[in-house]
């Protein structure tokens, strides 16, 4: 399979072995993609001017500027493979390599991403998305060439059919957010602008993706108001409903799990997902941006799915409390939650072993504390008296927390900063009551 996965380890390889800053490495890049002339660089209004000029639609890669894993990526999906270099030459092709003044009412995506797509035609309709991941270093089960190249094509056939599919398109234009920019949420305002400072340091004046995220949590929390669930567990995976999807294609079923709701919809292994909600499909990130707009309190998606020559309308039902199914704990963007309400511990289940050893009961909490922050606000559990080994068995008075998830979503849904948390745990075999400062 050829995968992403792939194509960032090239790339990391080659920055370190160059042995580049990531200023350098930066500044390199946007030498060399603006002599190229393939790539319109950092210049979406350029873009869009462009594609009403030409009639194409545009297609917008979003990568993290300074990071070494992809700061190349997108150079690699051009130069080492022929087929997505002859279907990006049918785009107006954008590298966005920061999020300053970026169109939040437009580009809503999923910012734990490092890599993610936008294909739009000149009016601002969107296509499409694509990219996805669902672990903070595996991407292969999620997202491949083969499966950018079908997006590409599939974004190619809208546009030539604009006119008939525009208003089954209309869904996949966001609400507003709660700024209309990045730079405008209280927690960046003080730190960046809405331009990348190439006169200075760039690197440290480039609002990465995961910022935005950060910053809509901390717009929530520092407001003293519960962060909602659409924001704690954004674009929620569908293998989190049972519904496995196939990395190579735009949105065909690999497998479901039995008993799940994608079994209790009647989905099967092959079906291929035309339209979900009445969204015309493109790849896995599509599903997940029909999945983030959904009511966390339950929903009823109609699906139009192709089997076997053959069209069937389904219905994916989404229960109460659906949403928290998901996992959020490999995101980059959980530390900060970690700052909030753990106070800087990175928590992980505890072994078997680990359970047999301290004689605990299979239904009783047992988080095992891997990591204690040293700097800053992240130091907060270690100042309190936390060390690394100490195995929590109860939190704020509940023994039912069993994951580190379960912890961190149960303080930034239910206390306010400044509690205080008790917290007990059982360290080099005796049974110790600390607290856990809740804070800002």
């Amino acid at each position: 399979m050829r995968t992403l996965l792939v194509v960032v380890l090239v790339a990391c390889l080659t920055a370190t072995a160059l042995g580049q800053t990531r200023e350098q490495t930066v500044r390199n890049d946007r030498q060399r993609v603006e002599a190229e002339g393939f790539w319109i660089y950092n210049d979406l209004p350029r873009a869009f001017e462009e594609a009403k000029r030409t009639g194409k639609p545009i297609v917008v890669v979003l990568r993290c500027l300074p990071c070494h894993e992809c700061v190349k990526l997108d150079d690699n999906l051009v130069e080492r493979d022929p087929l997505i270099r002859i279907l990006l030459s049918q785009f107006v092709c954008v590298r966005q390599v920061s999020t300053n003044g970026l169109d939040l009412g437009l580009f809503q995506y999923d910012t734990d991403q490092s890599f993610a797509v936008f294909f739009l035609n000149a009016d601002k309709t969107i296509y499409g998305r694509f990219g996805t991941r669902s672990h903070r270093t595996e991407w292969a089960d999620d997202v491949s060439l083969n499966g950018l190249a079908k997006a590409l094509e599939g974004a190619l056939d809208l546009h030539k059919e604009h006119a008939s599919v525009k208003a089954s398109l209309a869904g996949k234009r966001g609400q507003p957010m709660e700024f209309a920019t990045p730079e405008q949420y209280p927690s960046l305002k003080r730190r960046y602008t809405s331009q990348l400072d190439w006169k200075g340091n760039v690197v440290k004046s480039c609002i990465h993706c995961h910022q935005i995220g950060d910053a809509q949590r901390e717009y929530y929390w520092q407001a003293g108001k519960p962060i909602p669930d659409k924001v704690l567990w954004p674009y929620p995976h569908p293998k989190s409903l049972g519904l496995i999807m196939d990395p190579n294609e735009m949105a065909t079923v690999k497998a479901v799990d039995a008993g799940s709701p994608a079994a209790a919809a009647g989905l099967r292994e092959g079906d291929v997902i035309e339209t979900f909600n009445g969204q015309p499909m493109l790849s896995l990130a599509d599903m997940q941006w029909v999945l983030h707009n959904a009511d966390p309190a339950g929903a009823r998606l109609p699906m139009k799915v192709r089997r076997g020559g053959q069209t069937h309308e389904l219905t994916l039902t989404l229960a109460k409390d659906w949403r928290r199914k998901g996992e959020i704990t490999w995101r980059v963007s959980t530390w900060g939650l970690r700052r909030m309400a753990t106070g800087g511990l990175l928590l992980e289940t505890a072994s078997d072993n680990q359970r047999r050893s301290l004689k605990l009961p299979a239904d009783n909490m047992a988080l095992h504390v891997k990591h204690v922050g040293k700097y800053g606000a992240h130091a907060a559990a270690g100042k309190a008296g936390f060390r690394v080994g100490d195995i929590l068995i109860e939190f704020d008075g509940k023994r039912t927390l069993r994951t580190e998830q379960d912890a961190l979503t149960h303080v930034v849904t239910t206390r306010k900063p400044g509690d205080r948390v008790p917290v007990k745990l059982i360290r080099n075999g005796k049974t110790l009551t600390l607290t856990l400062p809740v804070q800002r």
